[in-house]
């Protein structure tokens, strides 16, 4: 039997092969039925059990033609140089996974940034990294539907940003600007904050606890949990609100676009009464006016018939 495999290397290959996606199909099957509950292990596990049967494969291969490649010895410097000519972007990305695997610089599941791409990582085997893109830009924190295939050769030209924090709970930020108008902007900002506590009160203890627990992991002081609100203008001289709060990512728009409107109602109503107190002052100046014409003509005419 050794002696056949030997002779027929092709089929001790294929079967060699066989054999080895057999055994990756068996378990990942196994890892697929593991409970709900378990959501992030069996995605690792599975991405591993991929990487390990494609690392066997190819040192089963070499074993099974190591004889015949030792035929080539005389010419296996110009084979090599050919090679790494050849295939030095698969080289880079072979080498800079194995670098990031042993730093551990990212896991399956963590949100992570690689230039411009931002996104959930999915699958990380020798070659590629493959994202689940996010939409951190616009500050959504959602799912775009896209999903970004990176070559490996990308993690060691460009700078690795692991956002797995933010998955969970994240400084969220935005800004609201107004015209300059008749309206009390501390009154305003006020307004802000109240209703930012009282958006965020259902979770704002574990933003508490949750908060810290990044402080501790990280050794720095990270923004939050209690929100911030800075008044500055801009240079066309419009009000401009910057509003800062810790919570949920996944509720992060929301709580952003009820402060909004609360806050935008807050602005109308306010801006009506000032337009209110306005035209009675109006009113008032006006009528103290005519009650000042009437006297001044009434005077005239006492004056006038005491001449006369």
């Amino acid at each position: 039997m050794n002696s056949f495999f030997t002779e027929n290397k092709l089929i001790a290959s294929v079967v060699v092969i066989a054999i080895i996606l057999v055994l990756r199909w068996i378990v990942i099957k196994h890892l697929q039925q593991r409970p709900a509950d378990e959501e992030e292990l069996p995605r690792k596990w599975i991405n591993s059990t991929k990487n390990a049967a494609n690392l066997l494969i190819g040192i089963s291969l070499i074993i099974i033609w190591i004889s015949e490649l030792r035929l080539i010895a005389l010419s296996i410097a110009t084979f090599v140089v050919a090679l790494v000519i050849a295939t030095r972007e698969f080289i880079q990305s072979f080498f800079s996974s194995l670098y990031h695997a042993s730093a551990r610089t990212f896991a399956v599941g963590d949100w992570i940034v690689i230039g411009s791409h931002c996104g959930e990582v999915v699958k990380n085997d020798w070659l590629s990294t493959t994202l689940l893109e996010v939409d951190l830009e616009g500050a959504s924190y959602s799912y775009t539907g896209k999903t970004l295939v990176i070559p490996n050769n990308q993690l060691s030209s460009n700078t690795i940003k692991n956002l797995n924090f933010m998955r969970r709970y994240v400084t969220h930020s935005f800004s609201i600007v107004r015209d300059s108008e008749h309206v009390d902007v501390c009154n305003a900002k006020a307004f802000i904050l109240e209703k930012i506590h009282e958006y965020c009160a259902p979770f704002n203890d574990v933003a508490s606890r949750y908060n810290s627990l990044i402080g501790n992991r990280m050794g720095v002081d990270i923004p939050g949990p209690e929100p911030s609100v800075r008044v500055s203008t801009n240079s066309v001289a419009k009000n401009v609100f910057s509003v800062s709060f810790f919570c949920p990512t996944h509720e992060a728009v929301k709580v952003e676009q009820q402060v909004i409107e609360a806050f935008m109602r807050y602005w109308y109503e306010a801006n009506e009464k000032a337009k209110d107190r306005d035209k009675d002052k109006d009113k008032k100046e006006s009528k103290a006016k005519k009650v000042e014409k009437t006297t001044n003509t009434a005077i005239d005419i006492k004056k006038s018939e005491t001449v006369t």
